[in-house]
């Protein structure tokens, strides 16, 4: 036996170490998009911070964390904007951190959003690394901080802390820690609708391990796959579902709708899924003049990339839980 055959493979660093690049890469990208923010407020004598934290769904999650659930809006046209359609994890979040320092809930909710940014960029970063080595990590991250709406990751909203309770959750599945990734995709459910999503990714990944170790079982001299105890995939897949449904059955209990009830509130806002017949309007009115016929051509060039991105996942063989 060889000196190479029995050398010990140094330890990896710790994740954070390894995640450092991408960031640092991240708060330098960030810091950029706040600092020309700034600059054209001031110079249009509006304040940077008050767009961050006082303005169009900020002021919304701000009265939920003040003054609770029950404030709507009643338009013109009939339509009701009931805050019930905000789910409650970034209000409790500002409420308890308005409670214990000086700042105001909109306050709050930046500094919310601004921290759960960085856990987000991490998780995402994890993600990558784990799937496709730590080029692509810092490349993945990169990409999720320059995008065009990126500065909703600084902002109010619940966005970031949505896509980091998410990557942390995809994390822990892909590495076997079933009842974190239960509670983090629970907690995420607690946060936007899109929360059902992550839900389904565990809930697939439970699915697929528990069939893939059947079928070892019952195949001759077959190898076992690792997997974690059944009692834990089946316990993180019991809580994922917790936060997401339970909102949902409460705002149907309290608005008297019944189990479907949220789809009442959402529809006050015109907002609800019709299989992207809406989109496809949209697209379509940008071809009624040649200015907007531009717009038009690149949404339909932003879906024929997705989709093709898509595929790519799927022939390279991502994580189904990734897909």
């Amino acid at each position: 036996m060889t000196d190479l055959e029995t050398r010990v493979a140094p330890p990896r660093a710790p994740l954070p170490r390894r995640a450092v690049v991408a960031l640092l890469g991240y708060a330098g990208v960030r810091a950029l998009g706040l600092a020309v923010l700034f600059a054209w407020s001031a110079a249009r004598g509006k304040s940077g911070f008050t767009l961050l934290t006082a303005r169009w769904d900020a002021l919304w999650y701000a009265r939920v964390a003040e003054l609770g659930y029950g404030y709507e809006v009643r338009l013109p046209n009939g339509d009701v904007h009931s805050n019930l359609a905000f789910f409650p994890l970034l209000p409790w979040l500002e409420r308890l951190l308005h409670a214990l320092t000086p700042l105001s809930y909109g306050g709050a909710g930046f500094a919310v959003s601004l921290a759960a940014s960085f856990a987000a960029a991490a998780g995402i970063y994890a993600v990558a690394e784990l799937v496709h080595g730590s080029r692509v990590g810092v490349c993945a991250v990169l990409l999720w901080a320059v995008l065009p709406v990126g500065i909703v990751q600084s902002m109010a909203y619940s966005e970031s802390l949505f896509t980091a309770l998410a990557a942390w959750s995809l994390y822990a599945v892909l590495t076997g820690r079933w009842v974190s990734a239960g509670a983090l995709a629970a907690l995420a459910g607690l946060t936007r609708p899109v929360g059902v999503a992550v839900v389904a990714a565990v809930w697939t990944a439970g699915v697929l391990s528990f069939g893939r170790e059947r079928g070892a079982k019952r195949t001759p001299g077959a190898l076992l796959p690792s997997y974690a105890p059944r009692w834990r995939r089946a316990l993180g897949m019991l809580l994922a579902p917790l936060g997401a449904a339970g909102y949902v059955l409460w705002v149907g209990h309290r608005t008297g709708a019944g189990p479907l009830g949220y789809l009442d509130v959402q529809a006050g806002w015109r907002n609800g899924f019709d299989g992207g017949h809406a989109f496809a309007r949209f697209v379509a009115d940008k071809f009624t003049s040649f200015p907007s016929a531009l717009a038009g051509l690149g949404l339909i060039a932003g879906v024929a990339l997705l989709v093709w991105l898509y595929v790519i996942c799927v022939r390279d063989r991502q994580p189904v839980e990734l897909l």
